[in-house]
């Protein structure tokens, strides 16, 4: 068995893989030394946690085989990967989950230079420190854009997390600032209790702009920091542009992406629609109504690896059950989160209705809280069970 990527699904499912039969030859294939999580690196910008914090190495994975260089073509054919040293190995199945790549081509003035000046942050580390350093030499009384991209990207109440905790340094350091989201869509996750919050935590100090009221950015000018909609023009002492994205480069080229840009997968065994025997796990799958997050990627690691070992031995694969649970931090000690089950249904991952539900709307202090403690305790789970 190889598998592509060591992010929260490839690793979640290199070791569930070898949970589940000891006598499988399990390989990770991940160029990194070690892995910058994406949860909560929104604290990183607001000063309230070390990058290190984020920071896990793939020092401890037992007897799983660790190739440490970078997977650049796949012949289905043949059942090969290419490295990026020229060598190739073999697979039975094979396992892609390669997370997501910023379409730098999607939006016209935003390039990889671009982002040295207008930092995305959407991938943890170097991005983050940038975002981080600029609002800390931003002036008072500067003026922070942050725009988020239309569905579907990766952690979909990211940019709103984002979006409270840099309010809550601004409001902390910088209190005559202001911060504006420009949103290429009329509604995003949580809303209501993001809005909620933000009215009683940050009241004149957030302005959101929906797709409706001119809220999509159609081009940047990193020259002059400046994000231009089809209603007028921004100019930002900070932007935080974070673009359109789609599967990471490898399913691209394996042949598991479509038109989209995403990979479809059977939702029972997490297998191509488009390849036989290679699957496609966490944000780069189309998995229906269940949102890109960690938690998701690290469910379905665990349910493609039981469909892989079923399979291998020519037995059913189960009817999975997935849950998603997604916490976000409005403000130190102020959490909200939003969950859900799905299963298989009309050949995609389908909410089961009634089974999940939002932090409730209005709810004492204690409960948030309480919430935002689970999310320290979800987070250390978490990488703790994955990286070791």
């Amino acid at each position: 068995m190889i598998v592509v990527g060591g992010g929260f699904a490839g690793a979640s499912c290199a070791r569930a893989l070898k949970q589940l039969d000891r006598d499988l030859a399990v390989t990770l294939v991940e160029p990194e030394t070690a892995y910058l999580a994406c949860p909560f690196r929104n604290a990183v910008l607001a000063g309230l946690r070390g990058i290190e914090a984020q920071t896990f190495r793939y020092d401890q994975f037992g007897d799983i085989g660790l190739i440490r260089t970078r997977a650049v073509a796949v012949d289905a054919e043949r059942r090969r990967v290419r490295l990026e040293d020229g060598t190739d190995i073999g697979y039975v199945r094979l396992v892609l989950a390669p997370g997501v790549d910023l379409r730098f081509d999607a939006l016209p003035g935003y390039d990889e230079a671009a982002a040295a000046i207008m930092p995305h942050a959407w991938k943890a580390g170097a991005q983050t420190l940038l975002l981080r350093d600029q609002l800390a030499a931003m002036p008072d009384g500067g003026v922070v854009i942050l725009s988020a991209p239309a569905n579907p990207f990766r952690c979909p109440p990211g940019p709103y997390e984002r979006a409270s905790l840099i309010a809550h340094y601004l409001k902390t350091s910088k209190p005559r600032s202001k911060l504006i989201i420009l949103d290429a869509k009329d509604a995003f996750s949580k809303q209501r209790l993001f809005e909620a919050a933000w009215q009683e935590l940050y009241p004149g100090l957030i302005e959101w702009v929906p797709l409706s009221s001119g809220g999509r950015v159609t081009e940047v000018d990193p020259a002059t920091r400046t994000l231009v909609t089809e209603f007028g023009s921004h100019k930002a002492d900070v932007a935080n542009v974070i673009p359109p994205q789609r599967a990471g480069r490898i399913a691209q080229s394996a042949g598991v992406a479509d038109q989209t840009g995403w990979c479809p997968i059977d939702p029972v065994t997490f297998e191509s629609r488009l390849q036989p025997a290679i699957h496609v796990v966490g944000d780069a799958a189309i998995g229906g109504a269940m949102p890109k997050s960690a938690f998701s990627a690290n469910a379905q690691a665990k349910a493609c690896a039981a469909a892989v070992a079923a399979l291998v031995r020519e037995r059913q694969p189960a009817q999975p059950k997935l849950i998603n649970t997604c916490y976000s931090l409005v403000a130190p000690g102020y959490g909200i989160s939003i969950a859900g089950v799905y299963q298989p249904r009309d050949g995609l991952l389908a909410e089961v209705e009634g089974a999940g539900g939002t932090s409730p709307l209005e709810a004492p202090l204690s409960v948030r809280e309480l919430e935002a403690a689970y999310a320290e305790d979800w987070f250390r789970t978490i990488t703790s069970e994955v990286f070791g």
